[in-house]
C-alpha cells in the first residue's frame, strides 16, 4: 500500500511515494524497476541523469524556454517499461546510445505544472495532466562526447540548444524552479554514485 508524503519547497509541491528522501540512500536499487502505480492524474514520465567519467552531470538548454536546463526526460508509452523508456528518450534526446544503467530511484517522484504550463501542455498533449510522476535513472555514458547530437536519433523534435557537464549544484542552479525539488531528491539519492 501506498503512502503519500507531500513536502513544500519553494512553494512547489512535491509528492513523495512510499518513503520521504531521507530514506531514499538507504532503499536506493540499481537492479530491477520494480513499480508501484504512479499516482492518478499524473503524467507517467522518466528522467535521466547521465553522468560521464569524471562524474559530471549532463544537462541541456531547452529550445522553448530561454535560460532553461535540465537533464533529459520524457513520457513513457502505454505497455512501456520505465527502464525501457529512460533508454528511448536517451536515445531520442541525445542520440547517446552508449550508456549502461547503474541505479534508479525506486519511486515515482511527481511535480506539479504551474497553471501557464500545465494549460500550454493541455494543449500540446491533449490531455490535462497535474503534472508529472517520473521515475529517475542513472545512467553511466560508456561511449564519448562525440556521441552527443542534440538533434538526438532523428525520430522526434529537437528539444534541446545547449550541452553541458555539470556539477549536481549547477544542474539544479539552471533548472526552472518547479523542478528544483525533484532534481534536488534525485541528486541526493544518486550521490554515492557523483562522488
Amino acid at each position: 500500500m501506498a503512502i503519500s508524503r507531500c513536502v513544500v519547497f519553494n512553494h512547489s509541491l512535491l509528492h513523495y511515494h512510499r518513503r520521504p528522501p531521507s530514506l531514499f540512500s538507504s532503499a536506493l536499487r540499481s537492479t530491477s524497476s520494480s513499480m508501484e502505480a504512479p499516482p492518478e492524474g499524473y503524467r507517467r514520465n522518466v528522467g535521466i541523469c547521465l553522468i560521464n567519467s569524471s562524474k559530471k552531470i549532463f544537462a541541456a538548454s531547452r529550445l522553448d524556454i530561454p535560460d532553461a536546463w535540465q537533464m533529459p526526460q520524457g513520457g513513457v508509452d502505454e505497455g512501456e517499461d520505465p527502464r525501457s523508456a529512460a533508454i528511448r528518450e536517451l536515445r531520442e534526446e541525445t542520440g547517446v546510445r552508449s550508456a549502461e544503467i547503474i541505479a534508479e530511484v525506486p519511486y515515482w517522484l511527481t511535480y506539479d505544472f504551474p497553471p501557464h504550463v500545465r494549460e500550454k501542455l493541455r494543449h500540446q498533449w491533449g490531455s490535462d495532466w497535474k503534472g508529472q510522476a517520473q521515475k529517475w535513472f542513472l545512467l553511466k555514458l560508456t561511449g564519448s562526447d562525440e556521441e552527443i547530437n542534440l538533434l538526438g536519433d532523428g525520430t522526434e523534435k529537437p528539444e534541446f540548444g545547449e550541452w553541458s557537464w555539470m556539477s549536481p549544484e549547477q544542474v539544479v542552479e539552471r533548472a526552472v524552479d518547479f523542478k528544483k525539488p525533484v532534481y534536488k531528491d534525485v541528486l541526493t539519492v544518486f550521490k554515492p554514485h557523483l562522488e
